[in-house]
């Protein structure tokens, strides 16, 4: 009798402790943020640069917060965020445009997002030569966020100064 009252106790606290019944889920790890990144260099550039800032260089991660299915499909707008650390700039120089471009290695292409970033306000090299460049919530189209996914190496991002006005570093995205 001891071991059926135990039991029946066992049982009935089991059944308080219960959820609704339903399976807990995860996150799909398609629906999550999706991070670019671009390795930035002067060598790059169309043409090289070859100036004072030949030896720029820097690294860009692009992170896109856009609403996605559980298969990975991009399903409406968003933000992007972009963080660059420039590095190897003579001391003083300003950034002055930060923008994604589309266009393959070695084809200059066609804006398709701007940071923001303007020689109105630019942001100056420090006296290492180095600049962080950090834009977050920069708005992003369905159709623009769909075509990158897809295809990001037909992508790149490009910082410019005032000494090279047409691009200082740039680099293709790849998918992280």
């Amino acid at each position: 009798m001891t071991r059926l009252v135990a039991m029946t106790a066992v049982l009935l606290m089991a059944a308080a402790c219960s959820d609704d019944g339903t399976t807990p889920t995860t996150p799909s790890p398609n629906t999550g943020p999706i991070v670019f990144t671009a390795s930035l260099g002067a060598a790059n550039e169309v043409p090289p640069v070859t100036n004072a800032e030949a030896n720029a260089r820097g690294l860009a991660t692009i992170t896109f917060n856009v609403p996605r299915n559980a298969g990975g499909g991009v399903t409406g707008a968003g933000t992007v965020d972009f963080v660059a650390q420039l590095t190897n700039f003579p001391p003083g120089t300003p950034a002055t445009l930060a923008r994604l471009y589309i266009g393959p290695a070695g084809v200059v292409g066609t804006v398709v997002i701007n940071t923001g970033l303007s020689a109105i306000s630019p942001i100056v090299m420090d006296a290492t030569g180095s600049a962080t460049l950090n834009f977050t919530g920069v708005p992003v189209s369905q159709a623009d966020a769909t075509s990158i996914v897809a295809n990001p190496s037909a992508y790149y991002f490009n910082v410019h100064t005032t000494l090279n006005a047409t691009g200082a570093v740039r680099g293709q995205l790849v998918r992280q």
